[in-house]
């Protein structure tokens, strides 16, 4: 890895960010071609009112979104993390389109950790999760985008003598009869131009987008195709050495006793120490390390262990949910309809533990010198890590630098509310003060270290009207909440409800009269936290399959059923209504022993569709064809969508078909893809996605997927075998 190339002539020392004089914006030694840097930066919503960047000792420094060099380069800096979801390409899209840049000219890069300029603007802190990256980037990132083309604009005109309104700009070419300049040939003259107010921008109508929603905009994260991108694994620093950690077997298990005597005789293994996590073992490179840790003595304490096994946990979920539990949601007097209804249906769900399971396991590197850190890493949570590396050193986020590089993956786990990962790293580093160590988690260690999507029981049950709609519903959860102790509790938890606990159900669309959802919290000692799409994950499947038996035991279609509850919600009408079209719903028939399911579910603010086919031999059933249908608003990059639909399907049908994580005695079963079967590719069915065309603001992607891939399965097995599965993973009696 060329460390020059990634981090700066200086390598990973590139100074903070700061204000700067439009005076003091360019500074270039004649004839040079670095730190030519037309800069726009937002605060917040708005543009700022000046434009900031300098060039010194031939490393370009910024604080904007973007950049332009004399070499006709236009750089972006992406303030979420790019994980392969596609935001390196959206966000730049976004950007492109208002100055009507060259795309082939668009390069990006992360962002620094500074929330005060690259902060979610839905979360109020830099982080990536949620769906929410172009959801809160998309008219921030237009204006960054119309305020460049504005200040390039500017300069032409006052270089050619004619009115600014008169001058074209096309693919990164600003022109005007006669005369024409790159965006690099203006980059000088441009930025000494006053930044527009962010009142006076005018933005794009749809109609005139040339990138967006386009369907063949090559995305911008590469190297991924070729070897050369860089993740944290690929990070080499000078007298870096390696990390690896023992846990306890158990989740709350302490120290009791160690021998390293046998760890350190190894050649290469440097220093062997405890951190409150567990035992460290640091060496030369990661298999010297991988190999002393497995001649550690220790002996465990587990006084303070969770030694349930899941099975314990769940029953105890099963006994919480046949009793009162706090009141998340009350609209009329749902248990007083159901007491005198003489048409009652009910059914229990029960959902597993699940890893992330994201292809790259959890690593960092983090050098330590006194109070000050600087880090390198695929950093998901750049506020709240920040903070909590500051506050483990005792000094300020000011001392604490993250550089940002791609992640293979996280599905939320990178976006650990504690930062265990990262703070392990920091501790690690305390001790080898001055020297880069980085800590690598093997897939083993990610597996069994936790943290996990909680499980879950369900019991819902329905008052059926004379012509078999639900005229009531009672709804009772119980499962850890992911919330409790974070410090994001305060904004995700109302009167000691986790409203992720009951998203989906508490918001139902159905067009159900009277509704009660209660919730139970149990406090169990195994760590847990959001999963991509959290609690959509389980909510959305008692709902649907649910809603699937009601419309079975009416002997209506499945569909009609859902449209007719649905007649106050024409979104999910429609995406309802597209999805069945183009899977043919009633219209073409399957093969013989071959079933067909539905879902519909809405989350992060967008809704989906699934219609699955499935084929069943005896006890075995495969998902043959997927036919997926989205209104996710405007759909900044439609391949993307794609993409994102079908990895969000894969992702569903692995906790569907396989995934589940248990534990006997306190103990994860699970270790390695081999025990938690990730879905394969000979199990992957044909998916085709269908994208809503709209002029809405854009919602979520990465996450709305998910949710309706499992009940649309089991909706499938239930019309071809009659059985109805109410736990995850899916298996036929």
């Amino acid at each position: 890895m060329n460390l020059q190339r990634l981090f700066g002539s200086k390598a990973g020392n590139a100074s903070n960010s700061s204000n700067l004089s439009r005076r003091s914006f360019l500074k270039i030694t004649a004839g040079g071609t670095a730190g030519l840097v037309l800069g726009v930066n937002l605060s917040g919503s708005a543009v700022a009112q000046s434009a900031a960047g300098a060039a010194t000792e031939g490393a370009m420094e910024f604080n904007a979104f973007v950049s332009i060099t004399p070499d006709n380069t236009v750089k972006v800096l992406i303030k979420h993390l790019e994980m392969g979801q596609g935001v390196y390409t959206g966000l730049a899209t976004c950007i492109a389109d208002e100055m009507d840049a060259d795309w082939a000219q668009v390069v990006c890069e992360h962002a620094p950790a500074n929330t005060e300029k690259y902060a979610n603007l839905l979360m109020g802190q830099q982080g990536t999760g949620g769906s929410t990256a172009i959801a809160n980037s998309f008219t921030q990132m237009r204006q960054a985008g119309a305020a460049a083309k504005s200040m390039l604009v500017s300069a032409a005109a006052a270089q050619w003598s004619v009115p600014a309104s008169e001058i074209n700009v096309s693919q990164g070419v600003v022109s005007h009869g006669s005369h024409s300049a790159t965006f690099g040939e203006l980059a000088v003259a441009a930025a000494q131009q006053p930044a527009p107010d962010v009142n006076t921008l005018a933005l794009k109508d749809p109609s005139e987008f040339t990138l967006i929603g386009r369907e063949n905009t090559l995305r911008k994260d590469t190297g991924k195709h070729n070897g050369t991108a860089i993740y944290t694994q690929d990070v080499q620093l000078p007298g870096m050495l390696t990390a690896v950690v023992a846990h306890a077997p158990r989740f709350g298990g302490k120290v009791k006793s160690l021998d390293a005597t046998q760890a350190l005789a190894r050649k290469g293994v440097e220093k062997v120490f405890q951190i409150d996590t567990g035992v460290v073992v640091v060496a030369n490179n990661y298999w010297t390390a991988l190999k002393g840790r497995d001649l550690l003595q220790i002996e465990w304490d587990d006084t303070s262990a969770e030694t349930r096994s899941s099975g314990r946990i769940l029953e105890q979920f099963r006994e919480l949910v046949e009793t009162d539990g706090l009141v998340a949601e009350s609209e009329g007097n749902a248990a007083n309809a159901l007491s005198q209804s003489g048409d009652v249906q009910e059914l229990v769900f029960e959902f597993p533990y699940l890893a992330h399971a994201q292809m790259e396991p959890l690593n960092c590197v983090a050098q330590v010198n006194g109070d000050s850190a600087e880090m390198w890493y695929g950093c998901q949570s750049a506020t709240g890590d920040q903070a909590a590396i500051a506050q483990l050193l005792g000094t300020g986020i000011e001392n604490v630098k993250i550089n940002t590089v791609f992640a293979g993956g996280g599905f939320g786990r990178r976006a650990n509310p504690f930062s265990d990962y990262v703070l392990e790293s920091v501790r690690i580093a305390q001790q080898m003060q001055g020297t880069p160590v980085k800590l690598v988690w093997s897939r083993e260690d990610d597996m069994k270290g936790g943290f996990y999507r909680p499980a879950y029981v369900h019991k819902l049950a329905a008052a059926l009207d004379s012509n078999g709609k639900p005229s009531a519903i009672h709804i009772r959860v119980a499962g850890q909440s992911i919330m409790a102790g974070t410090s994001m509790a305060a904004m995700m938890m109302v009167n000691g409800i986790d409203i992720t606990s009951v998203e989906g159900l508490t918001d139902m669309t159905y067009d159900i009269p009277e509704r009660q959802v209660e919730l139970h919290s149990p406090t169990v000692g195994i760590p847990v936290q959001w999963w991509r799409s959290v609690g959509h994950t389980h909510t959305a499947f008692s709902k649907e399959v649910f809603i699937d038996v009601l419309a079975r035991k009416a002997g209506v279609d499945p569909v009609q059923y859902r449209l007719d509850l649905l007649k106050n919600n024409p979104r999910e009408t429609a995406v309802l209504k597209l999805a069945a079209e183009k899977a043919g719903w009633g219209t073409k028939e399957l093969p013989a022993g071959w079933g067909r399911g539905v879902a519909v579910h809405t989350s992060f603010g967008s809704t989906v569709a699934e219609i699955v086919d499935v084929s069943v031999t005896g006890k075995t059933f495969k998902v043959e064809r997927v036919v997926a249908a989205i209104d996710c608003g405007i759909a900044v990059n439609p391949n993307v969508v794609r993409a994102q639909v079908e990895g969000a399907i894969a992702y569903g049908l692995s906790a569907a078909l396989a995934d589940e994580v248990t534990l006997t005695d306190g103990n994860v079963d699970q270790t390695n893809f081999h025990t938690y079967r990730v879905l394969r590719m000979d199990a992957m069915p044909e998916v085709e996605t269908h994208i809503i065309a709209s002029t809405n603001a854009p919602s979520g992607v990465g996450e709305p997927g998910t949710p309706p891939i499992a009940p649309a399965v089991a909706n499938a097995l239930a019309a071809i075998t009659g059985q109805v599965l109410t736990r995850l993973p899916l298996k036929l009696a």
